[in-house]
């Protein structure tokens, strides 16, 4: 999938995941449990939201949660590797490959 532009990158992973890994472009940090009870502060102004997490499985759990919100969401399918792929890295980290 290729990151289209205008959207909300939304990063899913754990604090220190986000620090050891940072991702290639701008993201909101925002917790699975947020999103699943509400508290997730996302707005609609902030234009389409694309979801991401470590691997991919509960990114599309959130984006559903996110469109019962009434939000445009969707997932990153693939997760971080699949993201970093698009930016010509062979693995998750900033140095790899």
């Amino acid at each position: 999938m290729t990151l289209p532009g205008g959207v909300t990158l939304i990063d899913l992973r754990p604090e220190e995941l986000r620090l050891r890994e940072p991702l290639p472009v701008p993201a909101l940090a925002v917790t699975l449990e947020a999103i699943e009870d509400g508290t997730h502060g996302l707005r609609p102004d902030l234009g389409p939201l694309v979801v991401i997490c470590e691997r991919g499985a509960r990114s599309g759990l959130a984006a559903r949660y996110l469109q019962a919100d009434g939000l445009e969401a969707t997932a990153y399918p693939g997760g971080v590797p699949a993201l970093w792929r698009e930016f010509g890295r062979t693995g998750s980290e900033p140095n790899a490959g």
